[in-house]
C-alpha cells in the first residue's frame, strides 16, 4: 500500500475510534430520565452513570499513553476499541444500575486508551507540516461527536431504547481493530514507564473526595462514610502530590507547578468543564421531566445550546492568536456564569422552551470562548519538551473538572430538591444551576491571572519558568 493509502487508513480509524468515545461522553445524557424510569435507578445512581465513564477516563489518560510507548500505539489503540466495544456490550446488558456502572468504568479505561493513542497516532503519521490540518480534523471529530452527544442519545432512545446508544459502539470497534493491526504502522517509544503509585494515588484521591459529596445527602454529611470518604481522599491526593516530587518519571512533572500559565490554565479548564458538565447532567432532564420532551425532543432544543461550540469556538481559537487567551477565558466564563444566573431566575414549572434560548444560545457563547483559550493557554505556557505532558494533563483536568461538577451539583440538587413533582425538580434544578454558575465564575477569577501574552510568543514569565534552569525538577 501507497503512503497516501495508508495515511487515509490512519485518518478514518483514529476520527472513526475518537468520535465513538468523545460521543459517549454524553450522549447519556438524553437518556437519564429513562434509565431512571427503567432501571429503577436513584439520584446518585445516574450521576455514577455519568461520572463512573468520565473519573476512569480522566485518569487513565496519561497512563494510555505510556502504556502506548511501551507495548506498542497501533496494538494498544486496537485493544483499547475492543476493550470499549464489550463493554459497551455490557452497558447495553446491564439488568440493573450497579451493573451499568461497572460496564461504563471499563467502557472509561477504553476510552482513554482510544482518545489518547488516536491523537497519537494521527501526529505521528503525518509530517510537522500537515500536523495541524491532521490535528484540525481530529478536533472537528471529536467537538461534532460531543455537541451531538445528546441528539444522538435522544434520537436512540426513541427510535429503538436506550441500550442501544451503547450497542452502536460494539460493531464499529469490533470492526476498526483489525483493519488497525493491518493498516496502521507500529510505533513505540523506548524508555517509556509507567507511573503506577501515581495513578494509584490521584484515583483513589479522587474518588473519595466524589463519593463523599455523592452520598452526603444520602448518608448525611457529617456520617463517618462521608467524613472517611473525604478526607481519606484528601489524604491520598496529598500523598500524590508528595510522591510526584520524587517519581522518577511522573505524571505530573512538579517544575510545571511552577509555572504561572499551566496552574492557571488548567484551573481554568476544571472549572469550565465542571459547569458544563453540571449543565450538560440536567438540562436535558429539565426537559424531559419539567416540559414533557420525548428524549429526542430533548436532544434537539439541546442543539441551540451544543451547536454554538460548533459556531464559535474555531473563530475565539483565531482570536486568541491576535488578542491572546487571558481575556477570552475570563470574559467567556463570566457570560456562562451570567447566562446560568439568568436561566435560574426565569425557569418555572410553566417555563416555554422560548424562554430558555436566551441562556442556551449566550452561555454556549460564553463556554465556547473558553474552552478553546484555556487548552492553548496551558500549551502555550511550557517549554516544546514539556507539550505532550501539559496536553496529557489538561485532558485529564478537563474530565476531572466534569466528575467533580457534577458531584457538587447534583448534592446541591439534593439538597433542595428531587424527582417527586416537576415543582420539586424545578426547586433543585434552580440551585444547582446557580452552583454550577459559581464554578463558572470561579474558572473566570483563574482565568483572569493568566499571563498575557502576544501572538505566538510566550508571557515572559512562563518563559522564565520553563527555562532549562529553572524547571530542573
Amino acid at each position: 500500500m501507497d503512503g497516501k493509502g495508508r495515511l487515509r487508513w490512519v485518518v478514518v480509524l483514529t476520527a472513526a475510534g475518537s468520535f465513538m468515545a468523545a460521543l459517549d461522553t454524553l450522549v447519556v445524557a438524553s437518556a437519564l430520565s429513562t434509565i431512571q424510569r427503567d432501571l429503577g435507578a436513584s439520584l446518585a445512581e445516574l450521576e455514577w452513570t455519568v461520572n463512573a465513564y468520565n473519573l476512569s477516563f480522566a485518569v487513565l489518560l496519561v497512563p494510555a499513553a505510556v502504556l502506548g510507548d511501551r507495548l506498542g500505539r497501533a496494538r494498544t489503540y486496537a485493544a483499547g476499541l475492543v476493550l470499549f466495544a464489550l463493554a459497551s456490550a455490557g452497558c447495553a446488558l446491564a439488568g440493573g444500575a450497579g451493573a451499568l456502572i461497572a460496564m461504563r468504568v471499563v467502557q472509561g479505561a477504553g476510552a482513554a486508551l482510544v482518545m489518547t493513542l488516536g491523537l497519537a497516532l494521527l501526529t505521528s503519521a503525518f509530517p510537522a507540516e500537515k500536523r495541524g490540518a491532521a490535528l484540525g480534523l481530529f478536533s472537528a471529530v471529536t467537538g461534532v461527536a460531543v455537541a451531538s452527544g445528546p441528539l444522538v442519545g435522544g434520537a436512540v432512545v426513541d427510535g429503538l431504547a436506550w441500550p442501544w446508544i451503547f450497542w452502536l459502539n460494539v460493531p464499529v470497534g469490533l470492526l476498526a481493530a483489525p483493519l488497525v493491526l493491518r493498516h496502521v504502522p507500529e510505533a513505540r517509544v523506548a524508555g517509556a514507564r509507567l507511573d503506577v503509585p501515581g495513578v494509584g494515588l490521584l484515583a483513589g484521591g479522587v474518588l473519595g473526595v466524589v463519593w463523599a459529596l455523592v452520598r452526603g445527602s444520602a448518608a448525611g454529611w457529617t456520617s463517618a462514610e462521608v467524613l472517611g470518604a473525604g478526607l481519606g481522599g484528601l489524604a491520598l491526593l496529598g500523598a500524590f502530590v508528595a510522591w510526584e516530587r520524587r517519581a522518577v518519571q511522573p505524571l505530573l512533572p512538579p517544575r510545571l507547578l511552577r509555572v504561572r500559565g499551566f496552574v492557571a490554565g488548567n484551573a481554568a479548564i476544571a472549572l469550565t468543564f465542571a459547569a458544563l458538565f453540571s449543565a450538560v447532567f440536567f438540562y436535558g432532564q429539565l426537559l424531559q421531566v419539567v416540559q414533557g420532551e420525548s428524549p429526542l425532543g430533548a436532544g434537539l432544543r439541546l442543539m441551540a445550546w451544543t451547536g454554538t461550540f460548533l459556531v464559535f469556538a474555531p473563530a475565539a481559537g483565531a482570536l486568541a492568536d491576535r488578542i491572546g487567551e487571558r481575556p477570552l477565558v475570563t470574559v467567556g466564563l463570566t457570560v456562562q456564569a451570567l447566562a446560568m444566573v439568568w436561566f435560574a431566575s426565569t425557569v418555572g414549572t410553566d417555563a416555554s422552551y422560548v424562554s430558555m434560548l436566551g441562556p442556551f444560545v449566550v452561555g454556549g457563547f460564553g463556554v465556547s470562548l473558553a474552552i478553546p483559550c484555556g487548552q492553548s493557554a496551558v500549551v502555550a505556557a511550557v517549554a516544546d519538551r514539556d507539550v505532550a505532558t501539559a496536553s496529557g494533563v489538561n485532558a485529564t483536568m478537563r474530565e476531572l473538572g466534569g466528575v467533580l461538577g457534577i458531584a457538587v451539583t447534583v448534592a446541591v440538587f439534593a439538597s433542595r430538591g428531587g424527582y417527586a413533582s416537576p415543582t420539586e425538580f424545578v426547586d433543585g434544578f434552580r440551585a444547582a444551576v446557580l452552583a454550577a454558575a459559581g464554578l463558572s465564575a470561579l474558572g473566570a477569577v483563574a482565568g483572569a491571572t493568566l499571563p498575557t501574552r502576544r501572538p505566538g510568543v510566550p508571557a515572559p514569565a512562563d518563559v522564565a519558568a520553563s527555562s532549562p534552569a529553572a524547571v530542573a525538577a
